[in-house]
């Protein structure tokens, strides 16, 4: 029975989650609406077509929505070329593919954006998705279904640096593994249940044959 490995990317793979915060903060700003960073990080792995209304409340999404995403785009696709591959990333990929591990790569972001993180990476040949792919995003564990129909995973396990990512595989039975590199705590991510949590790539990577994968059901089933 084949073993999948569904890698987020955001915050995971790479190193972009302080610069979504900023770009969020600056998009809501082009509306006259000032809210905290903190607030801000700590919805960042959601989609963007729920962090508005997360961060600022329904009205502003209602009355300003697709105007702050618009926002976000243009000011996130002005620091891409600052984004770096979190230390270990190419490594940890190349080493759960020469393990016979099936691995995709599950992105809440934009696909021209994984397009720019694939360069970075040099995963090899593993499949991937987006946002585009899917019509509701995390905690909605749509990405993660969509990303398992890629690879006709039979068992799998989830990593991610967020509760979203957490979250999303616990609505569908699957065992996630939670990273520190997105800034959410430990104690938040074994709560929205994380298996185990790890600091770094590197340290995940040596304990990938351990990983607690498990049977994929059928959502049709």
């Amino acid at each position: 029975m084949s073993n999948t490995l569904v890698l987020d990317v955001d915050g995971t793979l790479v190193d972009t989650n302080y610069h979504h915060t900023v770009a969020w903060l600056r998009a809501f700003r082009t509306v006259d609406i000032t809210v905290p960073g903190w607030r801000v990080h700590r919805a960042i792995g959601m989609g963007g077509d729920k962090l508005v209304a997360a961060v600022a409340g329904d009205k502003v999404e209602q009355d300003h929505g697709d105007k702050v995403r618009q926002a976000w785009e243009r000011n996130f696709d002005e620091v891409l070329d600052e984004i770096q591959p979190l230390e270990g990333a190419h490594r940890l990929v190349r080493a759960a593919t020469d393990l016979g591990l099936a691995v995709v790569l599950a992105s809440s972001g934009k696909r021209k954006h994984v397009e720019h993180y694939l360069k970075l990476l040099d995963p090899g040949d593993v499949a991937w998705t987006t946002s585009d792919d899917v019509e509701d995003s995390k905690p909605a564990p749509d990405l993660i279904e969509v990303a398992l129909r890629e690879v006709k995973g039979e068992r799998a396990v989830v990593v991610g640096d967020s509760v979203w990512d957490c979250e999303a595989a616990a609505r569908i039975g699957l065992p996630s593994i939670g990273l520190l590199t997105g800034g959410f705590g430990e104690d938040e991510l074994v709560d929205s249940g994380a298996s185990a949590v790890y600091s770094d790539l590197d340290t995940l990577r040596a304990e990938l044959a351990d990983l607690p994968f498990a049977v994929v059901e059928d959502p049709k089933a």
